[in-house]
């Protein structure tokens, strides 16, 4: 076992973890931080999606270790401390991005991410940065509108491909 320590969402957290130990799996079963959800345990579906040190990273492909002195934000510390939605997240519930939920925290991490490295992405950049993250509800169009409303700009009439 080795002892990790780590801050999550602004607070420190520690544990000890099998050297085999995900960060996803960390972070769920150590930490009870359940928003960062599991689809895939392949890297294939997105819905795992944290920020280790400002970057977005799938936890299922990160050892918790080598998030050990880290900085982890996972979906649970997007909302301001009196739990009003971020402008992410509230453009995801005003524009209809999400169905059954189960994407959309690492939808809102992708979402972030994207708008940090570009705050002003084209119809197209949302469609190719979220080529990671899968959806099998929406379609992705109202996840990308969602986005482009985060953004501040102009919605653009969106059609099915």
């Amino acid at each position: 076992m080795t002892k990790i320590t780590m801050t999550v969402n602004g607070k420190s957290a520690s544990g000890e973890v099998e050297g085999r130990t995900l960060l996803s799996s960390f972070l769920r079963e150590d930490l009870n931080l359940t928003g960062t959800h599991v689809g895939c345990d392949t890297s294939q579906c997105g819905a795992c999606v944290v920020h280790v040190n400002g970057v977005a990273v799938k936890s299922c492909t990160m050892l918790a270790a080598e998030a050990d002195g880290a900085e982890v934000a996972t979906i649970e510390g997007q909302a301001a401390p009196d739990g009003t939605l971020n402008k992410i997240q509230q453009a995801f519930q005003d524009h209809h991005g999400l169905q059954c939920g189960f994407c959309t925290p690492g939808m809102v991490m992708s979402a972030a991410a994207l708008l940090k490295e570009n705050p002003k992405p084209t119809e197209a950049e949302v469609r190719h940065y979220l080529e990671g993250n899968i959806c099998r509800c929406t379609g992705y169009h109202n996840i990308v509108k969602a986005i482009l409303a985060a953004s501040g700009q102009e919605i653009p009439a969106i059609a099915a491909e």
